[in-house]
């Protein structure tokens, strides 16, 4: 890995990259401590650590608590995202656009961007309103209101633009590397809590290495595990040529769809409590603190059925957007290919579909345990893993991806790559 490495920075064209990568990231981390004008973030640092204004904070590294330009993180782009592929679904034009190619795609991605300011807007105002209650604004009018919307909406519309300038001009993909800025940025600060909280107890230290240890390795595991569906191509012949006859493959994830369901079952656990903490209803506050993960010092097994049965579901539901046998299926009869055993069409499509049905159910319960981890390890070994689960996933995900794109460039200069 260290030649691999060496390698990469001996060929300019790539050290560039990696090198215009690293900056891009820097300035990232400098807005996310840039703290707005007119704010006392001392006075909300209690109030993001935990629920959805927690889950902001971690995806915007720390910044929410510092009430930082880079507050709202990169997390309005993600919704937005997640709208118009599920828009695409329902809406036929969307997926027209969807079928076009590359012009479609950019289509798509300038209204994601549209509608990600709107987003980013909406957030920025309702933050305003929310930390005016702990006393954070020190002058609420509206000149001061006004320029904290569009410093926060600024500031996520540049994070936007940072990670389409990662895209074009470095090393793997901008937004989940901002992610994984903003995550890794808070691993220090967690393993200080860890030392200060176990420091004595060399158990608990040489316990959590290895559970970390273990959960990469599983992570990497269910990551990287993959179905290879054999594709068989006819041979044709075309005047003297022969084309065709070739055996390839289909290869289908066990977790195809990513941490996306962990995403969108927080985001349905989480919309109760986000709604009470603008409308005092005594109701709401009560089915809020009905899926709350922890009830009276334990696991509350209201929240962990339904946030495991919403993992399952979204995992399902998600891997039908991303993946289409049909289209599949029509695919490879269009170019003369088949699956030994299988007849072209329908029968294809629902061999397809059985199979994904199947190992998406492991990589479903995997995404369920990961989510649980953390608050399984806090209740009752008494760790602060804030940094496991779901982080991790992602963690690990980004880094094997951005990984994967540096073994494609070394590759293509007949170097040998970091996963060989």
């Amino acid at each position: 890995m260290l030649r691999a490495l060496a390698n990469a920075f001996r060929i300019k064209e790539i050290r560039n990259k990696i090198l215009f990568t690293l900056g891009i990231l820097a300035l990232y981390r400098f807005g996310s401590v840039l703290t707005v004008p007119g704010v006392d973030p001392s006075k909300i640092l209690e109030q993001v650590q935990t629920g959805v204004m927690g889950m902001m904070d971690l995806f915007s590294g720390g910044a929410m608590g510092r009430f930082a330009v880079f507050s709202l993180g990169i997390m309005p782009y993600i919704t937005a995202t997640i709208i118009m592929q599920l828009l695409q679904v329902v809406i036929p034009k969307l997926e027209q656009l969807a079928k076009e190619g590359e012009v479609g795609r950019r289509k798509i991605n300038q209204i994601a961007r549209y509608m990600t300011v709107g987003l980013a807007f909406i957030q920025s105002v309702a933050m305003v309103f929310f930390f005016r209650n702990f006393g954070a604004i020190n002058q609420f009018d509206f000149i001061h209101v006004a320029l904290i919307v569009l410093t926060l909406t600024a500031g996520t519309t540049l994070i936007m633009w940072l990670g389409e300038l990662i895209n074009i001009h470095g090393i793997g993909n901008g937004i989940s590397l901002i992610i994984f800025a903003s995550i890794v940025s808070r691993m220090p600060g967690q393993l200080i809590s860890l030392f200060r909280l176990k420091g004595t107890n060399i158990f608990y230290l040489v316990f959590f290495a290895i559970l970390v240890i273990g959960i990469i390795m599983a992570i990497v595991l269910i990551q990287q595990g993959e179905r290879k569906i054999p594709v068989q191509y006819a041979k044709r012949i075309v005047g003297r040529k022969v084309f065709g006859g070739q055996s390839t493959y289909i290869p289908l994830k066990v977790n195809q769809s990513g941490v996306m369901p962990i995403i969108f079952a927080i985001a349905v656990m989480l919309f109760p409590a986000t709604i009470a903490q603008f409308i005092p209803v005594s109701w709401l506050h009560s089915f809020a603190d009905l899926l709350s993960p922890q009830s009276g010092g334990s696991i509350n097994p209201v929240y962990v059925t339904t946030y495991v049965v919403l993992i399952i579901v979204f995992a399902y539901f998600y891997t039908a957007i991303t993946f289409n046998p049909l289209d599949t299926a029509d695919n490879l009869r269009r170019y003369g290919g088949f699956i030994p055993g299988m007849r072209p069409g329908k029968n294809t499509a629902d061999y397809l579909t059985n199979i994904l049905n199947r190992i998406t159910l492991p990589g479903a319960v995997f995404l369920a345990i990961i989510a649980l981890l953390p608050e399984i390890l806090i209740v009752y070994l008494g760790l602060p893993f804030r940094f496991g689960g779901t982080s991790l996933l992602i963690a690990v995900g980004v880094a094997l991806d951005t990984m994967r794109q540096l073994e494609s460039q070394l590759i293509m200069r007949d170097y040998e790559g970091f996963l060989k």
